[in-house]
This record gives C-alpha cells, structure tokens and sequence, in this order.
C-alpha cells in the first residue's frame, strides 16, 4: 500500500470460542467500526445436550452487533447477507477454513490472526502442540488469508515466551491478549494505508499443530518424564490428558491436569504406582512422575491429595 490514507473501515469478525472474543472486545474498544459478526451455529453440548450459544455470539449479542451463524460459507442466501453488510474489512480469529468467494469479498482483503509464530505450527491447535513439544517460546502472527490453511503474507508477529510452568490454559490466556493488541494495530495499519506484508519464512521442516482427538490425548508411559510432562501440560485444562488406571482388576480412565517431575533412581516396572494418602506417583523410565491434579469418572477435577482421602490405591494398581 501506498501514502498514507484515512480509510473508514467497515469490519465483519468471524470468530468462535473465548479467545476470538478478546479481539473482538479490542476492536470495539479501540473504536473500530463492526457492522456484522460471523460465527458458529448454536450446537448442543454438556451432560444435558442443551443448545449452546459460541461464546463471540453471546458476546455480540450484549454489544447488539449483528449476527450470522451459517452452516454452508458457499450458500447464496449467506454470501448475500455477507454482502449487504458491506464490509471492506474482515478479521478472522478461531473460525473455520473460508472459501475464496468470502476471503476476496472486502475491498481491503481478510487477515487471520493465528496463536504461533508462522510458519511453525499452522493448523487447528498451535497453543497445545506448542507446550506438547516443549517449546520454550510461541507466540502470535496476523496474516492475509489465501487458498492454503495458514500460508498468507504476514502482516505483524510478536514472540512470547512459554514459561515451565505454563499450560495451555495460561499461555491461552496471554496469547489471547497479545493477540487482541495485534489485530488492533493490523486494523491500524490497514486504516492508514500503511502495510507492508512479507512472506512467510521457508523451512525444511515446518512443524504442524492438528486438531487435538482423544488418542492424541493418551498418555504414553514409556515416554521419557519431559514429554510426558509437557503432554499433560500442553492438554490442561482442555481437553485434557488421560490414561487407563488398573484398580482391583478393574480399568478406568483417569484424566491428568497437572504434575510436577522428579528425576530419581528406582527399579520400579513402568507405570507402577507409588502412593500414600497424600499423593500418587507414577514410575517412569527415568524418574517418576506425581500427579497433582486429576479426575476419576463420575468426579469433578480435583487436588490429587483430596482424591486419595476416599479412594486409596494398592500395590497392584498401575497405570496402563
């Protein structure tokens, strides 16, 4: 883009979960001009089944932007409603894969805002896999949308640090804000007519971060103890980490929210259980692993400590 302009934006969001709504509250914020949101169709969820609004429409809904849930982006009657919004902007953060004839609507394009450093871990789950693979930083990048799922130019990236103690919870929840302050500044420069895009970097090996489903989720004992650590760390609090728990000869499925690691000697099998009635350990190939936080069926999330007050373990039990 040439000199600088003043350009009026007109922007439609399309957003799902949580961490759309804090770029969504940012733009508002800043004064930026949403004439419409897209968003996911109410679908059912929980024990009950019950219908459930996505989080960006209950959002929209209190601030009285108007709202379209299609369920076919390619259908006449939404891209007509699409259109009669007369956006010349649109920003997308955690929505689905757009068909050409949405992304090229708007005068001045569609961006993305994606919670990596692109082109590493382009995909449905880049926080998770980011913790999973013991990375020590991630961090947030905006880009123009193409015909490829993460490929566009990028516009601005901005690094953040992975912490030891992070989960995906708290590096979600960082990444959600710095994230917000991006799509502002991208909407900024678009505004201004100030941008300047760059390809993306070319590496041998880009790493990808998939959707995340319940065989990604197992834990494998006979992983070292890091990655096992950064397993459960990287599925905390959602959708969670799990293995089966061997218990009077019974088998159950045992979800793993936090744990801490220790390097020691022992000659315990893998997976054995060393437990009192204050805390569980599980024997690893070099070290054992506590576990600090888990669920057992029927039961809420719970200190790993108040688990063992009801439920005391033997020396047959073992995870598997």
């Amino acid at each position: 883009m040439s000199a600088k302009e003043n350009r009026a934006l007109r922007i439609v969001f399309m957003g799902t979960p949580d961490f759309a709504v804090g770029s969504l509250k940012a733009l508002l914020r800043a004064g930026f001009n949403v004439v419409g949101v897209i968003t996911a169709p109410d679908r059912p969820a929980g024990r009950g089944r019950k219908i459930q609004e996505s989080a960006v429409k209950r959002f929209a809904k209190e601030k009285e932007i108007p709202i379209l849930q299609p369920t076919k982006l390619k259908s006449e009657v939404f891209l007509k409603e699409l259109r009669e919004l007369e956006a010349n902007l649109q920003v997308v953060v955690a929505f689905r894969m757009l068909p050409q004839v949405v992304w090229q609507m708007p005068e001045y394009g569609t961006f993305n805002l994606h919670a990596s450093l692109l082109p590493q871990y382009r995909g449905a789950a880049p926080i998770n896999w980011a913790i999973i693979n013991g990375e020590t930083e991630t961090g947030v990048t905006t880009f123009f949308i193409d015909e490829k799922i993460d490929t566009g130019h990028i516009i601005l990236q901005e690094s953040e640090v992975i912490l030891p103690s992070d989960s995906a919870g708290s590096l979600h929840d960082r990444l959600m804000v710095k994230g917000s302050q991006l799509v502002v500044e991208t909407c900024r420069l678009i505004a201004e007519g100030d941008l300047e895009t760059k390809p993306q970097k070319h590496f041998t090996k880009v790493k990808q971060a998939p959707k995340i489903h319940k065989d990604t989720c197992r834990i494998d004992w006979t992983e070292p103890l890091d990655k096992i650590h950064d397993h459960i760390r990287g599925l905390s609090p959602y959708p969670g980490a799990w293995t089966f728990l061997v218990h009077n000869d019974e088998q159950m499925t045992l979800k793993v929210f936090a744990s801490r690691k220790e390097f020691v000697e022992h000659d315990q099998k893998i997976g054995a259980i060393l437990s009192n009635k204050k805390s569980l350990k599980v024997a690893t190939k070099n070290g054992c692993l506590e576990l600090l936080e888990i669920q057992i069926p029927g039961k809420r999330r719970m200190k790993t400590s108040e688990v063992l007050q009801g439920f005391q373990l033997n020396e047959s039990s073992h995870m598997r």
